[in-house]
């Protein structure tokens, strides 16, 4: 017989301890708060819908748990909607945005706005990458004008 896992009380928003309540972002379906309007992102769900919301960003996936040494217990001393375990702040890649991460669950909570943040830095991240391939690859073919890939007396 398998166990059932019931939550008697539902999520509550770390920040404000109301009740979430469900949506759909980007054709994922997400918890938010009502209030605050955080949203809490259970594991994977953040890059389904960021994948979702441009499809050039798909290439780019940012891993929030590679670096423990850098996580910091939250501040607020807010607590996982899900397995209400302490959330950890870590910065989310090399951007300025700080999200809140579960370490037992990988859930992943937002503030507001903090969604649009995300996806306008991996859109200058993804920019910036691509620029900076155009220019090695400028730099190699001018390199093979004056070389040439074959031998001289090829």
């Amino acid at each position: 017989m398998a166990t059932v896992e019931v939550d008697i009380l539902g999520m509550l928003c770390p920040i404000c301890k109301v009740e979430l309540a469900k949506a759909i972002l980007h054709n994922v379906e997400i918890d938010y708060c009502p209030k605050c309007l955080g949203t809490f992102f259970q594991e994977h769900e953040l890059r389904l819908a960021k994948d979702a919301a441009d499809k050039n960003l798909i290439w780019q996936d940012i891993d929030l748990w590679k670096d423990e040494a850098k996580f910091k217990i939250s501040r607020l001393g807010k607590l996982c909607p899900y397995c209400r375990m302490p959330l950890y702040e870590v910065n989310y890649g090399k951007s300025q945005v700080k999200v809140d991460v579960c370490n037992l669950c990988q859930g992943i909570w937002l503030d507001r706005g903090e969604f649009k943040k995300i996806i306008e830095y991996l859109k200058k991240e993804g920019d910036w990458k691509v620029l900076e391939k155009y220019a090695e690859n400028i730099f190699q073919e001018f390199w093979e004008i004056f070389t040439g890939p074959e031998t001289f007396r090829e």
